[in-house]
């Protein structure tokens, strides 16, 4: 199960390991961590999406090391038999970029789920938070990467001419046009070329709940074959381009959630 509903993790809160991986914009002006001890559910830990990357480039919240993500979720007191589930309080809906973080460094996919909704729904519903901050007791958490999941620029760089796979971006139509300017410095706007653009907020409830299936499904539709298991997301830096893996997920069952993981921060740099 790729999502679970508020009503299933409120009955199910002592027998799961939660996450806040809320991520703002930068131009959003939010500052998550303080936000998570101002309010969160109870026993989650906070997740931090830029220090819990790939420090040695400038490239915003790459993947990190296998050896640096065991060491980051033997910290969170997480275990490789938990059942995971990640929330966040993002307009973005950064919990998909955990759960895919997750599941790249070999998570058992059935243990590790997005809170459908986020805290969103889940205070519109009364359900409770708390600002208790939660004891972690450390464990060793061994990791197994998946490199199939990750795309690289080279590899983008490749498919332009072969085109093996198919990349979708989740940008807006005006940032993938190249009609506004892009959120970074030093990034020129514009797209990869031959790709496709499906805005994530298309599959997205204004509760921040994924639509439903048959409802994606139309919309995937318009842009890619839903049976295609060939494709890459991308966005601007890896975020919601796994809000768009989550989705295929959820309508193709055999498909392997794969990011660019530089996406156009890397792809679109000024050099």
């Amino acid at each position: 199960m790729s999502i679970v509903t508020s009503d299933w993790l409120i009955k199910n809160l002592n027998n799961v390991k939660i996450i806040d991986s809320s991520w703002h914009l930068p131009n959003q002006k939010r500052d998550a961590i303080k936000e998570y001890f101002n309010e969160h559910i109870i026993n989650s830990v906070f997740f931090d999406i830029d220090k819990n990357s790939d420090q040695n480039t400038n490239l915003p919240h790459m993947l990190p090391s296998a050896k640096k993500w065991e060491d980051i979720v033997s910290n969170l007191g997480i275990s490789n038999d938990d059942n995971i589930i990640i929330y966040d309080n993002s307009d973005v809906i950064s919990s998909c970029r955990c759960w895919y973080t997750f599941r790249y460094f070999g998570h058992d996919q059935s243990l590790v789920s997005v809170l459908d909704g986020g805290l969103k729904k889940w205070k519109q519903e009364g359900k409770p938070t708390v600002k208790d901050e939660t004891n972690i007791n450390q464990s060793i958490y061994k990791a197994e990467v998946n490199k199939e999941m990750v795309k690289s620029k080279s590899d983008i760089d490749e498919n332009i001419k072969l085109k093996n796979f198919k990349v979708v971006d989740a940008r807006s139509y005006e940032r993938f046009k190249g009609m506004i300017p892009e959120l970074r410095a030093n990034v020129k706007s514009g797209s990869i070329k031959g790709s496709y653009c499906l805005p994530f907020t298309k599959i997205i409830n204004k509760n921040n709940t994924f639509k439903s299936n048959d409802e994606l499904n139309q919309i995937f539709k318009e842009v890619i074959n839903t049976e295609d298991n060939n494709i890459v997301f991308s966005c601007g830096s890896g975020v919601t381009a796994s809000v768009l893996a989550l989705a295929y997920s959820l309508i193709n069952n055999k498909y392997t959630p794969t990011i660019y993981d530089g996406s156009w921060s890397e792809y679109g740099l000024i050099k």
